[in-house]
């Protein structure tokens, strides 16, 4: 941190260190669960478990799984007004569930998706992304 605190006071930038936080990434549990204890300047950066980095919820082993799961869930959310959209009765056509079901499912579940697509927990997102399907074609779910 010392090389970092010298780059920036030699370009004239700060550090804060209200935002900056600190893990531990390492695929051994125990190594992970490590708490680091940095300091910038006299002020002590925070652990945090699961800190966004660009929209993604990383966490200490790389499994994405607290992504995931959040994604899940704005996902199911998404699919409720497309769901809402596509009444029996008066629905809007399917055209219009098409773009919609890109614009609101799509954009969310491929943010980053090369990042964690391997992940094991990727099914949550999977299941999503074909009950979307199942409403845009007004399908059934298969026993």
């Amino acid at each position: 941190l010392t090389n970092l605190q010298h780059y920036f006071t030699k370009w004239h930038l700060t550090l804060n260190p209200n935002k900056t936080v600190a893990i531990a990434l390492h695929l051994n549990n125990r190594e992970a669960q490590k708490k680091l204890k940095l300091k910038i300047g006299d002020e002590h950066i925070a652990n945090e478990v699961y800190p966004k980095y660009l929209g993604v919820r990383i966490d200490r082993s790389l499994t994405f799984k607290k992504h995931l799961e959040d994604v899940k869930n704005k996902l199911k959310s998404r699919n409720n007004i497309i769901s809402k959209l596509a009444g029996v009765d008066w629905g809007s056509s399917t055209k219009v569930l098409r773009i919609s079901a890109i614009a609101l499912m799509y954009s969310v579940a491929e943010y980053c998706a090369p990042v964690w697509a391997r992940s094991a927990h990727c099914h949550k997102v999977d299941t999503e992304l074909n009950h979307t399907m199942r409403i845009l074609t007004d399908t059934v779910k298969p026993t």
